[in-house]
């Protein structure tokens, strides 16, 4: 096909989108769901017990008593969740997905069973006009062979792009300098409060170090000691 340039697709199974498509596709289809997040009350009191080891032991503590209310419900960004000690509630109505709490308790909680992708355009890295991270196109498709739906959103993206695309110029450049409004009515989508406009604008985050706790510098002995082979 006639492209101005290239275009790439990436997938994330989860919102952790660990391949960072977001910040890397002009396409990313993120997995997500739009139901109820399953709960195991038991795995969650587990938890706070010191049963099992907080975020799957990544931070290789092994078990020990889980603060629920300082390491989930308190760094909730929606506040949607509540512990009173003896069961956890989540308002789902209110979540972003955004995974924490998943994260923190992958024994205790775990997406729910309507499941489907989020569609977001627009990310690339620097070439002609910086880095910019991807926009909500679609916030729920179901993604369900022969994904035909997704395939006409395509048909309709690529036509506009090869259309109305300079030489050299990314979907996420176009949509910036025509505008979202555009793109959407190309792509016969109608606007919704979920598409987000460069949320972030730069992917790349630059921190002062004073800000940093602990600041930059690590002691690789003591990481070798306590990350034994």
């Amino acid at each position: 096909p006639a492209f101005p340039y290239k275009f790439k697709f990436k997938t994330s199974g989860c919102p952790n989108d660990c391949v960072a498509a977001i910040a890397r596709a002009d396409c990313s289809i993120i997995g997500t769901w739009r139901d109820q997040i399953r709960i195991d009350q038991e795995a969650v009191k587990a938890y706070a017990a010191g049963e099992f080891a907080p975020n799957g032991n990544a931070h290789g503590t092994g078990p020990t008593a889980l603060d629920i209310q300082k390491e989930v419900c308190d760094l909730c960004p929606t506040r949607c969740i509540d512990w009173d000690g003896k069961a956890l509630k989540i308002w789902d109505e209110d979540c972003t997905r955004c995974m924490h709490c998943i994260n923190v308790m992958p024994r205790a909680l775990r997406p729910g069973t309507d499941t489907g992708a989020t569609i977001l355009c627009g990310a690339k890295a620097p070439i002609l006009e910086g880095a910019q991270l991807s926009s909500v196109i679609i916030p729920f498709i179901k993604m369900e062979e022969p994904y035909e739906e997704f395939k006409d959103f395509v048909d309709k993206m690529w036509d506009w792009w090869m259309e109305k695309g300079k030489n050299r110029e990314r979907l996420g450049e176009q949509i910036q300098r025509m505008g979202l409004r555009e793109f959407l009515k190309a792509v016969e989508i109608e606007p919704d409060l979920r598409m987000i406009n460069t949320p972030r604008y730069n992917p790349y985050i630059f921190y002062d170090p004073a800000d940093v706790p602990g600041g930059w510098e690590d002691d690789g002995k003591a990481y070798r000691e306590k990350h034994q082979a």
